[in-house]
């Protein structure tokens, strides 16, 4: 025999799946949000490494990433019909824009001074995603299956002039976002609609006195230029939703595929959840010390127990309401509302206010 063949023949009996046994399977993943955003930047850094890091295990299967970041193919109010419609194979989808298609996602938004632990808060979404039929329906049936699950830091009051009391909230114009404006019901405050591209020029022009939002938002963005007053309230972290991939893609993925994405995304979570408590106190000190020679300087204090529980106690039942409207629309709200705050107290949150029990 040729030796040259012989050596060939060898070979492939010694390796007899080196040839042909990965197999490459393109997938695009794309987001509404730059890199830069944390949890953007993870879907490269943990998400998609991770699941090229088990698939190399094996070596029966390869991703090759077509990435579309920042915009690129869709915009923020378009994350969730972006990854139903196929326009990317896997996305980050903002439930919390989606009030009206996917009402159990805003559970977090009407049940504030819940948690303060964006960990624990993901540990609960991703056990009712998997034992909650209802809450999986909500997303399954926009042809999406959710991979890893995303939470914001806690909020907390930005101000122009210092905040000892919940008295000192009373009159004040505060911007929020959206349905969190609902927060500032009950204490005196009123609520600006306004995000935080408009918080900034909200304070400096006057139009508002202060803003509710996150550190993580409020440091790139300079706010405690105009409002060097931080109240460190803890109103609560929220869900905000998470890496999705387009149902007919998911189910031409191999078995093996599909294990190493759910693991993936767990690994995605798990890692989210713990950078945002990380990077919340590093934005809270930042501010200081970035603020310390401004006029006035930036000034963290933190709104007293007593008065925290004030608060608490003058909000309006806003996951009653929440609830209400759900259940008309025959949405189990009630249920899932006392299902995530079951889930809260289990792991040893203590919710300051028992939302799931009607006033």
């Amino acid at each position: 025999m040729n030796r040259t063949l012989g050596v060939a023949l060898s070979a492939a009996i010694a390796f007899p799946a080196a040839a042909a046994a990965q197999e490459t399977i393109n997938l695009t993943v794309a987001s509404s949000h730059p890199t830069a955003i944390p949890w953007v930047g993870m879907i490269q850094t943990h998400f998609m490494a991770e699941t090229d890091r088990i698939l190399a295990e094996s070596g029966n299967y390869e991703i090759a990433w077509q990435e579309a970041f920042g915009g690129q193919l869709y915009g923020a109010m378009a994350t969730l019909t972006s990854v139903q419609d196929g326009i990317t194979d896997i996305g980050w989808v903002f439930s919390y824009l989606e009030a009206a298609r996917m009402p159990l996602s805003q559970v977090t938004a009407y049940t504030p001074f819940s948690t303060s632990n964006p960990v624990t808060q993901l540990e609960v979404m991703r056990e009712l995603y998997d034992t909650f039929p209802a809450f999986r329906e909500e997303w399954e049936q926009y042809n999406v299956r959710l991979l890893g699950m995303t939470a914001s830091d806690n909020y907390d009051i930005y101000t122009k002039s210092p905040i000892t009391s919940l008295d000192d909230l009373s009159g004040l114009r505060l911007s929020a976002p959206g349905p969190l404006g609902n927060w500032l019901r009950g204490i005196g405050a009123n609520a600006v609609d306004g995000a935080l591209t408009t918080f900034y020029t909200d304070i400096q022009t006057g139009v508002s006195d202060g803003v509710v939002t996150l550190a993580l938002g409020a440091l790139p963005a300079s706010l405690y230029e105009v409002a060097p007053y931080i109240s460190r309230v803890r109103i609560g972290t929220v869900f905000s939703g998470g890496v999705a991939i387009n149902g007919d893609v998911w189910n031409t993925l191999p078995e093996e595929v599909q294990e190493a994405m759910l693991a993936a995304g767990h690994h995605y979570s798990t890692a989210h959840a713990q950078d945002l408590v990380d990077r919340e106190e590093f934005a809270i000190e930042r501010m200081q010390e970035v603020g310390a020679d401004q006029n006035p300087p930036v000034t963290v204090t933190t709104l007293p127990a007593e008065e925290r529980q004030r608060w608490v106690d003058s909000l309006p039942d806003l996951a009653g309401e929440w609830a209400e409207q759900a259940e008309a629309r025959g949405i189990p709200a009630r249920e899932f509302l006392s299902a995530y705050l079951d889930g809260l107290r289990e792991r040893g949150d203590t919710p300051a206010r028992d939302w799931d029990q009607s006033d």
